[in-house]
């Protein structure tokens, strides 16, 4: 009996910069038996272009992030979905170790992320980054058993931001098991600006407000100014204080900007945000999406 098929979903949007090395990493996995989605929305450089020279499947579709993995995991043939974002690059060993999980009772895994990038903060996000391994309250699972991940719904389309902490949180209520692996995957942040990073985390924190009314007490922990992952990786940070200092600033700009977009107040800055904007929590067994407006989204 042959291997089971894994579905490689890839969310694209003007990613020419990264699509390339984020496929190559996929097709070089020692697990073989895979196929490859890209979900495009719309590129106006190259991305598309690159996606057929290395001969997946593309799919188009005016989606969101939440919605495009959605889109494509419907479309996909695999017993397993594997959601890569287009600025990720794989272990070679990734999806065999995921594989390895599900043999051992798992039913989704974590894979832990590294950061690489160019300049001075693109080297305090890897010192971060590097802090949240091991944290399941900051990492979440990508991998999935396929029917696990249609019981819980798959990902919530409107959520923008925390979607990836909504889904593995929601996997986990229904009593699925999720793992982790050893092998990692390295996001690629470019040249990384401070302004760059401040102006994402207001856009996203724009629609981090639905994530926190969905998961009140989650989103208390998880968006705290000071996380316990910094003091309990205290001393690799005193190891490199300059780096350190850095990523206490950005992670303060970043924080602030959260504040200006009104997802969080200042009211707990060690928290995050005050018990007041704390809600009941949603049902957990809301389905993420609505397959109708799925199915008016894509098109092949």
């Amino acid at each position: 009996m042959g291997k089971p098929l894994v579905s490689v979903l890839v969310p694209t949007k003007n990613s020419e910069a990264t699509i390339g090395k984020c496929l190559e990493s996929i097709r070089n996995q020692t697990y073989r038996n895979i196929e490859t989605i890209v979900v495009d929305c719309f590129s106006s450089d190259a991305t598309k272009k690159t996606a057929e020279d290395h001969r997946v499947r593309i799919l188009e579709s005016r989606a969101n992030r939440s919605e495009a993995r959605n889109i494509g995991a419907e479309k996909a043939k695999g017993d397993f979905v594997f959601f890569v974002d287009s600025d990720m690059e794989l272990d070679p060993s990734v999806i065999e170790e995921c594989i390895r999980k599900v043999d051992e009772g798992y039913h989704g895994a974590i894979v832990p992320e590294i950061s690489v990038g160019d300049g001075f903060w693109a080297e305090c996000r890897a010192l971060e980054k590097t802090c949240y391994i091991g944290d399941d309250s900051i990492e979440a699972a990508r991998f999935f058993v396929r029917s696990a991940f249609e019981s819980v719904g798959g990902y919530d389309c409107e959520l923008e931001a925390g979607e990836d902490w909504d889904l593995d949180h929601r996997a986990r209520l229904k009593g699925y098991k999720i793992g982790r692996i050893d092998a990692f995957i390295a996001h690629h942040e470019g040249k990384l600006e401070l302004r760059e990073t401040i102006s994402k985390k207001r856009h996203y924190g724009e629609t981090l407000e639905k994530y926190k009314r969905k998961h009140p007490n989650r989103a208390k922990q998880q968006l705290r100014l000071i996380r316990p992952a910094f003091m309990k990786n205290w001393r690799r940070l005193a190891k490199d204080p300059v780096h350190s200092v850095g990523m206490l600033l950005m992670k303060t700009c970043e924080f602030l900007a959260l504040v200006q977009s009104g997802s969080v107040t200042r009211a707990d800055p060690v928290m995050g945000y005050s018990k007041k904007s704390a809600t009941v929590e949603k049902s957990e067994e809301t389905l993420g999406t609505d397959k109708t407006r799925r199915e008016r989204l894509w098109q092949e």
